[in-house]
Order: C-alpha cells, then sequence, then structure tokens
C-alpha cells in the first residue's frame, strides 16, 4: 500500500513537470487578461490591487519559474515602497507580452480565450462595472474577431453590442453585465465575490446568439428552433438544402449552426431561450464550436451570399461574352 502510494506521488510529480509549462502559458494569459480588466479605466483601486496580489499568492507553486519571480518582485517592492500602483500594473503587463513573444504553448484561440476570461476577471476585481469598461471590453472584442463561434466570445459580444446599442448605459445593463462576466471569474477576494453574488442574485441569465454570423451553408448542418417570423420550419429547411447545406431535427455534435426563431420580442435578437438553446450552451461549453445564430440574421446572410453568387454569375458571362 505504501509503494502504491509512493508511486502515485512519483506519477504526480512527473505529471506536474510535463505540465507547469502549460500551467505558466494558461496562468500568463489569465494574468494577462486580469491587467488589461484591471486598467480599461486608466485607474487603479485598492480592491484591484489586492485582488492581483491574493491572484498572484494562489499561483505560488510557479514561484520558481520565470516570469513569476519577477511578477512577485514587482508586486513586493509595489507594497513597501509604495510605486503607483498602475504603473505596477503596466509593468507587470509588459512583463508578459516579454513572455509570451518567447513561449507559445497554446495556440492563438486559446491564448486570446485564456486573455478574455482574465480581462473579465480584472473588471470584476473591485465589484464594480463602469462606463469605460464595457465600451473599451467592446473595443477588445472588436478587435478579435477571430474568436467568433468560440465560448464564451460570442456570448459576451453578443451582449455588449445589445447594452451599448443605444448608446446609453444603464444601471440595470450594468448589472446584467456583471452578472453575465461572473460565470467565467473565480475572485480571489471572497468578500468582493460574495458581494457580487448578492449584488445579481435575482438577474436572470440567459444564452446569447451570435452576433454578426459568419454562415457558411454548403456542407454545413443546421438545426432550427422557436417561432419563426419569415416562414415555417420547412421552408427554411427546404432553402438550406437548396444551398447545399443539410438541415436536421435534432441537435447533435455534429451541428454546425442553431437558427433561433424570433418571437416578437424586440430583445430576441440577442436573448435566447429554449431546451435546444439551453443544449447548444452546454456543448459550447464543453468545446463545440456551434454557433446560435437568430433567424434575421441568417436570413441576411443568405441574401449576401446570393448577391455574391449572382455577381460571379454575371461576371462569368462578361469573360464568355468578351472571349467570344
Amino acid at each position: 500500500m505504501k509503494k502504491e502510494k509512493s508511486m502515485n506521488e512519483l506519477n504526480q510529480n512527473e505529471l506536474n513537470i510535463v505540465t507547469s509549462k502549460a500551467r505558466a502559458d494558461k496562468a500568463i494569459n489569465s494574468l494577462k487578461g486580469i491587467l488589461l480588466g484591471i486598467n480599461l479605466d486608466q485607474k487603479v483601486n485598492e480592491r484591484e490591487f489586492a485582488e492581483l496580489k491574493k491572484w498572484s499568492q494562489n499561483h505560488k507553486e510557479l514561484i520558481n519559474r520565470n516570469p513569476f519571480k519577477e511578477f512577485m518582485t514587482i508586486i513586493n517592492e509595489t507594497v513597501s515602497n509604495r510605486i503607483p500602483e498602475k504603473e505596477t500594473i503596466e509593468d507587470l503587463y509588459w512583463l508578459c507580452q516579454k513572455y509570451e513573444s518567447n513561449n507559445y504553448y497554446y495556440n492563438a484561440v486559446t491564448t486570446d480565450l485564456q486573455t478574455l476570461q482574465g480581462i473579465c476577471h480584472g473588471i470584476l476585481a473591485d465589484g464594480i462595472v463602469n462606463e469605460k469598461e464595457v465600451y473599451d471590453l467592446g473595443k477588445w472584442l472588436e478587435e478579435n474577431t477571430h474568436l467568433n463561434t468560440y465560448y464564451p466570445y460570442d456570448e459576451i459580444r453578443s451582449l455588449i453590442l445589445s447594452i451599448i446599442s443605444d448608446g446609453n448605459i444603464d444601471v440595470e445593463e450594468k448589472l446584467i453585465l456583471k452578472a453575465y462576466l461572473n460565470q467565467f471569474v473565480n475572485l480571489e477576494n471572497k468578500e468582493v465575490a460574495k458581494q457580487i453574488k448578492k449584488d445579481t442574485l435575482d438577474v436572470n441569465i440567459s444564452g446569447h446568439c451570435t452576433s454578426e454570423p459568419n454562415v457558411y451553408v454548403d456542407g454545413k448542418t443546421f438545426c432550427v428552433t422557436g417561432v419563426l417570423k419569415s416562414g415555417n420550419r420547412s421552408e427554411l429547411e427546404k432553402l438550406i438544402t437548396d444551398l447545399g447545406g443539410i438541415p436536421t431535427r435534432t441537435l447533435t455534435k455534429k451541428t454546425d449552426y442553431l437558427i433561433v426563431g424570433d418571437n416578437g420580442n424586440p430583445a430576441w435578437a440577442f436573448a435566447c431561450y429554449g431546451r435546444k438553446v439551453e443544449k447548444a450552451l452546454d456543448m459550447r461549453k464543453r468545446g463545440h464550436t456551434i454557433s446560435l445564430i437568430h433567424e434575421f440574421d441568417f436570413m441576411d446572410a443568405i441574401e449576401d451570399l446570393r448577391y455574391k453568387s449572382n455577381q460571379y454569375i454575371a461576371y462569368k458571362k462578361v469573360i464568355l461574352l468578351n472571349q467570344g
């Protein structure tokens, strides 16, 4: 029994050695996002810096691996020598970038998704979501559209677009965003986490359709849910078939798109509900890149495809006429 235990410990030690690079890279990507999130409003308060310190302490198993030695040195010097917190955040971010340029364990998508999770963490570090953070998060999402179709990028971007669409961000919208981001964050400061949970206790979190989706029909599998406003399901399924797509009645791992029907609710463009939607969201959380798209967005995409197809046909006719 004792021998078996020591073998298990040995295997675990070997595993830690093998995976330490991956864990370090993941931590760096997360930290980079936290720093971005904290500094979005160009201000660093005591709560935010305290969250950063707690995060560092809870990653002390990486302390002997660069650049974590430098991180801890910078943080300790900030506390002891009263260096401005904002300057420290910028120094740490620079160190993350330096590390990132020399090491690349994960692919770009995984790295940026980890950074996004860190940004959410940084925004919630002080338990407050302000307007500048909302707009700057929207800007970061706009600059990283290569994450389109990946969870939780689509969901967060759709929610942000719905919040800023009227140019006015009210208290309720900030509360909804706080509740939504909190799903992807595990705050080290338990007092702040407890306050956020209390603040958002009555907020109903729903799924969100992909905004400005990239739709490819040929060879792709589609499933439909909800009440359609542009026609009935049979007509939509025939349209998908005519364009080379594969319509199905059930949601599976092979499904590429879930088309969500409009129910007459103006908020339906972003908020998605229903059994199939819930299943699709669970699949996305497990890593499947199924896209939830609104009925009208799908029809717009079809119109674009038809327009491009007609342009191509016209172009071919001109070429043939010139050759004749």
